[in-house]
């Protein structure tokens, strides 16, 4: 497999500034993620923006559109935010011979805690064993981005 990631921002790149008291979203953090697992496979990363999904509009959905379908491996991981990332996954649809796969934590990856090593290896995994389509690896689950919704009370993603 020779992968391609398109980083967005959203939480899983977020960081802590102490003096400001706030997160905001940093350098991606996945090439790091994936080096340290030691992966067995090629990859490329291409940055496509930095922002939170909530700030995301059908312009910024266009570029990461045009980015995974522009670029030559036939699989796409996409790490962006989790309050976006449905309307990205449809917005994703339909690209021929493209398996795409979004992932990303609510938790920063700089968190112990955080989710994102998790989700990461989920949405490799289906990368490896799902046919060409778009999906969300979360919660350790695959959806077809067409039948899943992000609970926003139980902060998990569900299948319709």
């Amino acid at each position: 497999m020779k992968l391609h990631i398109i980083t967005t921002g959203g939480t899983i790149d977020k960081i802590y500034f102490d003096a400001k008291s706030d997160y905001q979203v940093g350098d991606p953090v996945i090439g790091e993620l994936l080096q340290r697992m030691a992966v067995g496979f090629p990859f490329t990363i291409e940055s496509a923006m930095r922002k939170d999904s909530l700030d995301m509009n059908e312009s910024d959905r266009e570029k990461i559109r045009a980015l995974a379908q522009n670029c030559a491996e036939e699989c796409v991981l996409v790490t962006h935010g989790t309050d976006g990332m449905v309307a990205t996954a449809q917005a994703l649809q339909g690209l021929e011979g493209k398996r795409i796969v979004l992932t990303g934590a609510l938790q920063p990856a700089a968190f112990a805690q955080s989710d994102a090593i998790f989700n990461i290896g989920c949405a490799i995994g289906a990368l490896q064993s799902k046919p060409p389509g778009v999906y969300i690896a979360m919660n350790g689950e695959v959806f077809d981005a067409d039948k899943v919704v992000k609970n926003l009370e139980r902060n998990r993603f569900e299948a319709l």
